[in-house]
């Protein structure tokens, strides 16, 4: 009997230096595979019609870029993991008031924990390299209000970050050449300082479409979309390339080994393909559109990293749902919807609508979308804490 108490006290002191080490880093994406639910529109299905079409696509990660209330309620319980959004609008107040920031994240995560799960709290959205200069500077001081907010209330599982897009890059070809822009690294350093303290990873928005249309006479379309392309060489790292996603995500790595954090992971939590376009958009078609979407999907439930980091499995966040009929730009911001309006499917990449039957979507097998999983450190605890009980009850 001795020796089961000696091997008791051995699993149950593992249990709680495990844990330790694993609640450094806080989890805020579970697979690889998630979506970005924009609301820019007057057509759209409610909350509740979106939780039914998200849990019939098997999508269990979501963005939102604000959090509204009608959506954390109808989130409530449902399972699907949810990243709220602080809008750009907020961050400077957020920056100079510590007390608003505690109120804001009371009133908009606290208040709906545990039925809604809320993984994540995203401050602002591609504040870096925009125009306001002021809101660069204040970036760093929302963020750290907001995480110290959340330890304040006692929610120390929510992830904290900010998404930025290719504009705080002074250069991405090829990968290993980019850096961040002069102007951008005195703000850039002090941020990512703090997110390596705190666990968090840098978040890009890539959009191979963006950098196509950018350039089409240089750039394969067949190397933006997945498809079988000559791709690119990396001189300097020896490395090939053999589609463009892969590529912005390393050309981002590369950027931040140059700032002195190589082993901050990278997610990214926007990219899509726009289905319509204008005339000068000749790249925005469905048929692009599907194609670059369902190579993704097939690429990210693969579970590999990237050339530069193939032990860093890429996750991403799809943008988006739905078209959203009131962004203003160009057609193409508002054409990135995988689903229609009335919750149809707008091309056909595997994924139920609300009006489809089964015969509607492509059968994808289990074999290449597996995105549901648990992480393997909840497995491991849970594991041991298995064998940990029956040790006891012996």
């Amino acid at each position: 009997m001795k020796i089961f108490w000696v091997l008791f006290r051995f699993l149950t002191m593992f249990l709680i230096f495990f844990s330790s080490i694993v609640s450094l880093t806080v989890q805020g994406f579970t697979g690889t595979y998630g979506i970005n639910y924009g609301r820019i529109a007057d057509n759209i299905p409610s909350p509740d019609q979106v939780v039914t079409l998200l849990r019939a696509a098997k999508i269990k990660n979501v963005r939102i870029y604000d959090a509204d209330h009608s959506v954390l309620k109808a989130f409530s319980g449902t399972g699907l993991e949810l990243v709220v959004g602080l809008p750009n609008d907020y961050v400077k107040d957020m920056s100079a008031n510590a007390d608003h920031a505690v109120s804001w994240v009371k009133e908009n995560v606290q208040s709906f924990l545990p039925g809604t799960n809320i993984r994540g709290i995203a401050v602002g959205n591609e504040i870096l390299g925009g125009g306001d200069t002021e809101m660069w500077a204040a970036l760093l001081g929302a963020v750290k209000n907001i995480y110290n907010a959340t330890q304040t209330l006692h929610l120390t599982d929510i992830q904290i970050t900010t998404a930025h897009s290719q504009a705080v890059f002074a250069n991405s070809y090829p990968p290993s050449s980019c850096i961040f822009k002069d102007n951008i690294v005195q703000y850039m350093k002090p941020l990512l300082e703090f997110f390596s303290q705190i666990g968090s990873p840098f978040c890009l928005n890539a959009y191979p479409f963006l950098a196509y249309m950018s350039d089409p006479e240089n750039i394969d379309i067949n190397y933006a979309l997945f498809q079988s392309t000559q791709g690119i060489d990396d001189t300097k790292t020896d490395l090939h390339y053999d589609n463009m996603l892969d590529a912005q995500i390393d050309a981002a790595y590369a950027a931040l080994e140059d700032a002195g954090f190589k082993k901050m992971e990278v997610i990214v939590t926007e990219t899509g393909w726009a289905s319509r376009g204008d005339d000068s958009e000749a790249a925005a078609t469905v048929n692009n559109a599907m194609t670059y979407n369902y190579n993704l999907r097939k690429r990210l439930a693969k579970r590999k990293g990237t050339p530069l980091r193939p032990k860093m499995v890429v996750k991403a966040y799809i943008f988006a749902i739905f078209n959203e009929d009131l962004k203003p730009g160009p057609t193409s911001e508002r054409n990135f919807g995988l689903f229609k309006p009335d919750g149809s499917i707008a091309y056909n990449i595997g994924f139920h609508g609300l009006k489809s039957s089964s015969a509607d979507a492509l059968l994808l097998s289990l074999k290449d979308i597996r995105a549901q999983d648990w992480s393997r450190p909840h497995f491991l605890v849970s594991a041991i804490s298995a064998v940990a009980l029956l040790v006891f009850l012996r």
